[in-house]
């Protein structure tokens, strides 16, 4: 069975942190999806989720004063519609970790202070709200832009990594990951829905945490770990992820030979060969190979 390869993108929020030592270093937040999701149950991820038909549209780059649909469309490859990734990115992490990557264009306070400040109690009652209503279907988040006269900051959100699911995978999708400071007027939390729990970790943590076997991660965003885990401050993060212009797509080729399942990376011994044999054959790997590799990969995913 093919499965349908769905576009999505996440978004890594960063914030300064220090070290074991008194240093400087960063943190990024991440999530833990409910126990009983049907796909990667239980697994610590960057707020993330699919690209919804409603995140296209002129309507909403009259929102996006940072970026226009032709500059997304030319840093992602695509045609048209990128810029949808980003809206995607940000109404994603509103709706799963509840910080709305937002501004209220003409401020004339300093950089940071333009921002979007939840901290006030009626404020944080009121888009704890929103929040609810755009995760029931209820409101779209052009909706809250215009009734608290807000645009979407994707201009201060940088594409970094590309990331497809691999083909025997139960879900498949074409991820974007971008990055951004986190705001200090906002806390990231839950939605007690999707997502289970949140925390702010620094990247070296969370491998050691993963190695360890205290929590699940998933490939790409162990990798992203650490790309990010590199740096100490989120200037440092944020210089290099402007900078960040040759983004590889990294599509995994899943193998079984000999009992054994064998995930295969660009760069790594055979990948290229093994892409050739696929595309020169054509055909879709037998369902009992299939179902036994799910089974090994993704032990608490269930197919669509």
């Amino acid at each position: 069975m093919t499965i349908p390869i769905r576009d999505a993108a996440t978004v890594m929020l960063v914030r300064d942190a220090v070290d074991d030592d008194g240093g400087p270093a960063i943190e990024v937040c991440m999530l833990r999806r409910n126990l009983a999701s049907e796909f990667v149950a239980g697994v610590y991820v960057f707020p993330g989720g699919g690209v919804d038909p409603e995140d296209y549209g002129d309507d909403i780059e009259a929102l996006c004063p940072g970026r226009t649909d032709a500059e997304a469309s030319a840093i992602l490859g695509v045609p048209s519609g990128g810029l949808a990734f980003w809206v995607a990115a940000l109404r994603e992490c509103f709706e799963e970790a509840g910080v709305l990557l937002a501004y209220r264009p003409g401020d004339e306070a300093d950089s940071e202070g333009r921002f979007l400040d939840t901290t006030d109690p009626d404020t944080s009652v009121r888009f704890v709200t929103y929040r609810d209503a755009l995760n029931a279907g209820t409101l779209r988040l052009l909706d809250i832009c215009r009734r608290e006269g807000l645009a979407l900051d994707v201009g201060s959100v940088h594409y970094v990594s590309h990331w497809i699911t691999p083909e025997l995978a139960p879900r498949r999708y074409d991820t974007r990951f971008f990055i951004t400071a986190a705001p200090s007027g906002q806390v990231a939390r839950h939605d007690d829905g999707e997502t289970i729990a949140s925390i702010w970790i620094r990247p070296v943590d969370a491998l050691h945490r993963f190695e360890a076997g205290d929590i699940e991660l998933l490939p790409p965003t162990i990798e992203n770990l650490k790309h990010i885990g590199r740096f100490r401050t989120t200037v440092e993060v944020m210089a290099w992820a402007e900078k960040v212009t040759d983004v590889p797509t990294v599509l995994p080729i899943v193998l079984f030979e000999d009992g054994q399942v064998l995930v295969l990376r660009p760069g790594d011994d055979g990948y290229e060969e093994a892409i050739e044999a696929k595309m020169a054959s054509g055909t879709e790997a037998d369902d009992q190979i299939a179902a036994a590799a799910r089974g090994l990969l993704w032990p608490k995913a269930d197919p669509v």
